[in-house]
């Protein structure tokens, strides 16, 4: 199998499944419980999050796990608007924001919220310049990514958190940075970001255990889930030990030479665009500059046909963000491309584990494809 999806997800190390079932077989207690089981397991959940929090360059106690990246933005969302309940009911975020952002904005809008999508240039990029633009004083929070799941473009998150210090807004700062983590630098502080969301199973950790950064500025939260307690009283629910414990390893597996790791990404991210741009017509799509994330089109051969016909030879790519699940992208229609090329868009990414060898048998694989389909007309 050629894997060009480490967008959509990630292998797992042997390390980390191993991880995974050591906690799950031997160290299952509760991490409420009093007895040594159950306190062995509190220890190793506070030990995992100053793991990740020590990648993320944050304190351990400004991060919350949460179940998933989707979970990480929502409670983002609604935390900050309920916070900034007084400021206003003004959201800026931007049209190629994962639906995990604007669903919740769209749902926001239908309760009486005022919603401002910023829509990219064609090669993807966002401005600051944008949200000084759309930034008002009643603006309760601005939701604008890290990068974006499709394009790769970095989005300038440092530059809006300056704008917002430089106004005096009191719009709390959102930045989904599921594909940002350890691929782009990262640390809230630097970046002035007022809720951070993360995912594990983007940098080879398991599904179905995330992060939330809070700031001190947002640092009484409504709760997520009232109940027991866990989190600080903010997220209740008994914390998924195993997966938390396989997060941390997954960070620190990651963490290892990450500067070559990096390095590696972007000479394939290279290659690649170099390769696929011998065939006749390939194009690239956008400018995006994270090492990871490629995007190209094969105008007039629709993209789904390619994915089919590809992963059915066991490689595989994608038409876009794996949430769309075959759906027409909105990050590709807000590049307002031209018919042909929209139709023909693929999302390449690449992990540490990738070769030229697999580049080599994706030019392969389309050049047959593109020999032997006719495009659209």
């Amino acid at each position: 199998m050629h894997y060009l999806d480490h967008a959509a997800t990630t292998p797992v190390p042997e390390a980390v499944a191993k991880t995974v079932y050591d906690v799950l077989a031997g160290q299952f207690g509760n991490p409420s419980s009093q007895y040594p089981i159950g306190r062995e397991a509190k220890a190793l959940v506070e030990q995992s999050r100053k793991t990740v929090a020590s990648a993320l360059g944050c304190q351990a106690e400004e991060l919350y796990f949460t179940s998933c990246g989707t979970e990480s933005d929502n409670w983002a969302i609604e935390a900050a608007l309920w916070q900034n309940r007084r400021v206003g009911r003004h959201i800026i975020t931007t049209a190629v924001e994962h639906n995990a952002v604007l669903e919740p904005c769209k749902w926001y809008q239908s309760q009486g919220w005022e919603v401002t999508c910023l829509v990219p240039d064609r090669d993807g990029n966002i401005t600051a310049e944008q949200v000084a633009q759309a930034l008002r004083p009643d603006t309760a929070l601005i939701s604008v990514m890290l990068v974006n799941n499709e394009t790769g473009c970095v989005f300038p998150v440092g530059e809006i958190a300056q704008l917002l210090r430089g106004r005096g807004s009191r719009a709390l700062l959102h930045t989904d940075a599921v594909q940002g983590f350890m691929k782009v630098p990262c640390c809230p502080k630097d970046l002035g970001a007022d809720f951070l969301s993360l995912s594990a199973h983007k940098i080879g950790g398991p599904k179905g255990i995330g992060a939330l950064y809070i700031s001190p500025r947002a640092a009484h939260p409504r709760p997520l889930l009232p109940g027991g307690g866990q989190e600080k009283g903010l997220r209740s629910g008994t914390e998924a030990t195993a997966q938390i414990a396989g997060f941390a390893k997954a960070v620190e597996l990651r963490s290892e030479n990450l500067s070559e790791k990096l390095a590696h990404m972007a000479r394939i991210k290279d290659y690649c665009r170099e390769k696929l741009l011998s065939i006749p017509g390939m194009v690239t799509v956008g400018k995006g500059t994270a090492p990871h994330i490629l995007a190209m089109s094969l105008p007039g051969y629709p993209s789904g046909n390619m994915v089919n016909d590809l992963g059915a030879q066991g490689i595989c790519i994608s038409a876009g963000s794996a949430c769309h699940q075959g759906k027409p992208s909105h990050v590709v229609a807000a590049l307002r491309l031209d018919k042909r090329t929209a139709a023909g868009v693929i999302r390449l990414s690449f992990g540490p584990e990738t070769t030229e060898g697999d580049i080599d048998a994706l030019y392969t694989a389309l050049l047959n494809h593109q020999q032997n389909r006719f495009p659209m007309l």
